[in-house]
């Protein structure tokens, strides 16, 4: 049986403030390897996401690893993301909006991200339980929607993201079915030159306190 709604909520930037997450991680790596080394781990980093397309925070670690390895301090970088207060990161009413928009529909988080670290986030941020489990993570979730629909059959999908560029390719598929929520939070909705690349989404919230709190989403 189809649900009437789905809400499809992202994770970095949207729910939790991703941004302050890689600051404090900047910081704590110029401090365990100095800048230099520092640098060269974000360049592998870098390196890493266009050849797989997401970010893989451990996997860049690994390959700096192989230039690497004698340096300890790898090991103290890893459990830094490992055991991350992610849950001080989940942006203010976050909770509070996916539990308001949860008495109009169901609700998934739909993100994308590796296999290990994402899961990680967003099981430690206390948003995995707040979805009752219902977690979707691809490497490229726009390309996914036919295994969303799937898992969460709906007349009708609301999409929360940060990123135009996801919610524009999301439309083209699921067209009126779908209507896109663009949360105007993190370094990517901040990016002007960016957003006028794409359609305008069909809502537009500053903050993910204010999601459920206009008629038309």
């Amino acid at each position: 049986m189809n649900d009437t709604t789905v809400f499809l909520l992202d994770v970095d930037n949207t729910l939790l403030d991703n941004d302050a997450v890689i600051a404090d991680l900047k910081r704590h790596l110029i401090d365990t390897f100095g800048d230099e080394r520092s640098r060269r781990y974000w360049e592998i980093f870098e390196e890493l996401r266009a050849e797989l397309g997401y970010a893989d925070y451990l996997g860049a670690l690994q390959r700096y690893r192989i230039e690497n390895p004698r340096d300890t301090g790898l090991l103290e970088a890893s459990l830094f993301l490992l055991h991350y207060p992610f849950a001080d990161r989940v942006f203010p009413g976050a909770f509070d909006a996916i539990q308001r928009v949860a008495r109009r529909g169901r609700v998934a988080i739909l993100s994308d991200g590796d296999v290990v670290f994402q899961p990680r986030k967003v099981e430690r941020s206390g948003l995995w339980r707040a979805v009752e489990g219902n977690v979707l993570i691809y490497i490229h979730k726009e390309a996914m929607l036919d295994d969303v629909e799937r898992r969460f059959p709906a007349e009708r999908y609301v999409m929360v993201d940060d990123k135009i560029r996801i919610l524009s390719a999301m439309k083209s598929v699921w067209a009126d079915r779908l209507t896109t929520v663009f949360v105007r939070q993190g370094h990517y909705a901040a990016d002007a030159e960016l957003c006028a690349q794409f359609p305008a989404a069909d809502v537009t919230i500053e903050r993910i306190a204010d999601l459920d709190a206009r008629d038309d989403v």
